[in-house]
């Protein structure tokens, strides 16, 4: 049933919502017209009556009013009803709402104020974003809700009380006395049985039961031949998916099969997957609930009340709850094809008994076993052939984690995700724990180093290319146990000092008996991919776009300009010396990690002020595709642009190329490709070239452009020259002024900050010494 929206709206007046529940506003009358509508026999007959007396006895006014009265209270309390119930699937997907928080500390745990109920969610820093989760127990195949629930956070399928104590939905528990009696609680109703055991080994590998369990065990968790890690399931028989074999400390396995829990819903209602036991509910209903009585497939039971859901199921309601007794069905060893009903449980047909199996052409002798697939297994019995099946539980994993299923092995499992570190940009340095800073610094450095195993050193080399305070990636080294592999401009590779084409792949051994297994080869997406044994690989796009994944058996292993890879954001600014720096302190930590001499810089002299600020017009006219979201497939859903929007605004104050702002549009569109966000043709829309080192880029190669923000910045206005060479002159007024004032902070900030061993030139052996 439908509820029209005029009518909804002048209920909710009346109303109000609060934890996905609706609660009535209404008068005290109001109320007691609820409780009586709890009592539906009650109000019936009290109904029967009054319309009894209506047909013997004349109605007056009053008596009139009166009654239609109640009849809009009882109107209005079946619309309130209905909309709790169509609220219950709203109020399942409800969590918090609005937009997103940013953030810095990638993968730490935020703490969240102002917000009502802060304690039901859990929120981490992801991707530049807090997102948060509420972990609430699944309620999706739950038949009844519980309405009363004192829980404020999550929303809880009705539990059970059985002998004065209560238990939650989805609990099993055993008989301390009788291990084998077994009981599980689902949606109010526990069903209570008795678990037949079952041998998949010889007799005298068995084990007794120790007090309190229930089977015995078999020495070796192995079934079918094949080997069950420890907490590990097995489906014994996928004709018999209730069959389930465990191992449990000690290498001992043990299987028991179990009838499946009586449900509330009815047969209609449910479904049964192909891979599972038992089946499921698959609608949701939330009841008041009614002291002691029983709900049970929308039907009501007084207490004490015996019922019979089906032929095999007795159940009786006591204080709320449903005690249902269901026996469970023998253990066959015969097919399914050779099994016929008996009533509640199937049986075996007398059929031929053979001494071999064939499968796929394949003649197996009795007991003889073999694997299908890592989580197959079969074997012969008696001419039937019974296979198992390791059952994988569900997994959900961490924001640095992914679901991959190891080779050889069933079961995908959550591994950690590799550490990348990027550099883009005037450069602009994203570390492998996803702290970002920015160095304009113009000589070269140690990027990322294996500190410990001194396996690998990458070195950058930046560029001024002619400007005061900028610089870009210029070229990027790799040395890897005697190998030197240089990566430069517009794609060029040497090895060793020798240049050599692409696609390129080395095999070859040395002394310690490690081959290199380097590989190097071109993308379609234009740059390069350099990649080794050790699990490292580089990325580069033959202008300044860098990105370095090392796998994660080197976290807390690294050291230089990419961080350690600890986890935490907070320390990578830490020094060669091991001091860790602020972020006001990056110039300090960076030229900690220099290597070469003063010939490797190509800047005379460092300025280490902050870099120069522009006309806010300008980068707000060439950054603003960033903000448009349609431009990067609505990736800022996913991935926070804004620290890529900082760079973006840095990078077109002191451009000489007059498309850098494509850097920070190329660096942030990588990282969308790599959480797997599908992009449009971004570099058509914003008019960035494709190679990123062929740009003759002016302003008129963007002014046309309607993604880009407001050009008016670029001119002139006016109508005569006198006024326009009047505004050039008072502009070129500005920029000595400017220029003057920067230099006088520059001075004023080396004096205070900058020690006197990083303005003198030094000697080659005064050089850092080098990782390795």
């Amino acid at each position: 049933m439908h509820i029209s929206v005029s009518l909804r709206q002048q209920i909710a007046k009346m109303c109000c919502k609060s934890n996905a529940m609706w609660k009535c506003c209404t008068s005290s009358i109001g109320q007691q017209q609820l409780q009586q509508q709890q009592q539906p026999m009650t109000t019936t007959t009290r109904n029967t009556e009054y319309h009894g007396q209506a047909k013997r006895h004349r109605i007056n006014n009053k008596s009139q009013k009166d009654f239609l009265g109640r009849i809009r209270i009882l109107v209005f309390i079946v619309m309130l009803v209905l909309i709790q119930m169509q609220s219950v699937t709203a109020g399942l997907r409800e969590g918090l709402s609005g937009d997103m928080e940013s953030c810095a500390n990638e993968g730490e745990e935020v703490q969240i104020k102002g917000i009502q109920n802060s304690k039901c969610f859990k929120c981490t820093c992801q991707n530049g974003f807090v997102k948060c989760d509420k972990s609430c127990p699944s309620i999706d195949d739950c038949f009844l809700i519980d309405s009363n629930s004192n829980d404020t956070c999550c929303r809880k399928c009705k539990g059970c009380m059985y002998r004065g104590v209560p238990y939650a939905s989805g609990a099993e528990w055993s008989d301390p006395d009788e291990p084998c009696k077994t009981y599980k609680c689902i949606a109010s109703v526990v069903t209570e049985t008795t678990q037949i055991c079952y041998s998949q080994c010889d007799d005298n590998q068995l084990t007794a039961p120790r007090p309190g369990e229930c089977c015995p065990t078999c020495q070796g968790c192995k079934i079918n031949g094949q080997t069950v890690a420890e907490g590990q399931e097995v489906v014994a028989s996928i004709d018999d998916r209730c069959l389930v074999c465990q191992c449990s400390s000690g290498n001992k396995l043990s299987c028991a099969k179990k009838t499946c829990p009586t449900l509330q819903c009815p047969k209609s209602k449910q479904k049964q997957l192909p891979n599972e036991c038992c089946p499921r509910c698959t609608v949701q209903r939330e009841f008041r609930a009614v002291k002691g009585k029983c709900i049970f497939n929308n039907n009501l039971y007084y207490d004490k009340t015996q019922f019979t859901p089906d032929r095999c199921t007795n159940c009786t309601c006591l204080n709320g709850t449903s005690i249902c007794q269901r026996a469970t069905c023998p253990i066959l060893e015969c097919a399914p094809e050779f099994q016929e009903d008996d009533g509640c449980c199937p049986r075996c047909i007398v059929a031929e008994v053979r001494s071999e199996c064939s499968h796929q052409g394949v003649t197996y002798m009795n007991n003889e076993t073999w694997n299908m697939d890592p989580c197959r297994s079969c074997r012969c019995i008696a001419g039937n052939i019974r296979c198992s099946e390791m059952r994988c539980q569900p997994v959900k994993c961490r924001p640095n984690e992914e679901l991959k299923r190891p080779p050889g092995e069933c079961c995908p499992k959550c591994l950690e995700t590799a550490g990348t570190c990027t550099v883009f940009g005037d450069p602009h340095f994203k570390t492998f724990d996803g702290k970002f800073f920015s160095f304009q610094g113009s000589c070269k450095y140690l990027l990322a180093a294996d500190c410990y195993g001194h396996n690998f050193s990458i070195r950058l080399t930046n560029d001024g290319r002619g400007t005061r305070h900028s610089s870009w990636p210029k070229t990027v080294t790799l040395k890897l146990r005697g190998l030197r592999i240089n990566l430069g401009q517009k794609l060029r590779v040497k090895i060793n000092g020798t240049r050599v084409m692409l696609p390129y792949a080395d095999h070859s051994g040395n002394s310690n008996g490690h081959g290199h297994n380097v590989s190097i080869e071109r993308l379609a997406e234009g740059g390069i991919m350099l990649r080794t044994e050790l699990g490292l690989s580089i990325e580069w796009d033959g202008n300044n776009f860098l990105q370095v994944s090392v796998p994660a058996q080197y976290k807390g292993h690294l050291c230089g300009l990419c961080g350690n890879y600890n986890g935490s954001g907070r320390d990578d600014l830490t020094g060669r010396d091991g001091r860790a720096h602020g972020d006001n302190e990056v110039w300090h930590f960076a030229n900690s990690w220099k290597v070469g001499g003063p010939k490797s810089c190509s800047r005379v002299r460092e300025n280490v002020v902050a870099p120069p600020t522009c006309n806010k017009r300008k980068p707000n006219f060439y950054c603003r595709p960033l903000r448009v979201s349609e431009v990067f497939g609505n990736c800022d859903s996913r991935l926070n642009p804004n620290n890529y929007i900082a760079s973006c605004r840095m990078d077109v104050c002191e451009c000489p190329t007059g498309s850098c702002h494509c850097d920070s549009f190329a660096a942030y569109a990588h990282e969308c490709r790599r959480l797997g966000v599908q992009l449009p043709d971004w570099r058509a829309a914003t008019n960035c070239p494709t190679t990123s080192w062929r740009r003759n880029a002016t302003e008129l190669s963007y002014v046309g452009n309607s993604l880009y923000g407001d050009p008016s910045f670029l001119k002139g206005g006016g109508g005569g020259t006198s006024k326009a060479r009047r505004r050039k002159q008072h502009h070129h007024q500005l920029q000595l002024q400017r220029r003057q004032q920067n230099e006088l902070q520059e001075n004023e900030y080396i004096k205070k900050h900058v020690p006197n061993k990083f303005l003198r030139p030094r000697a080659p052996d005064r050089t850092p010494p080098p990782i390795h």
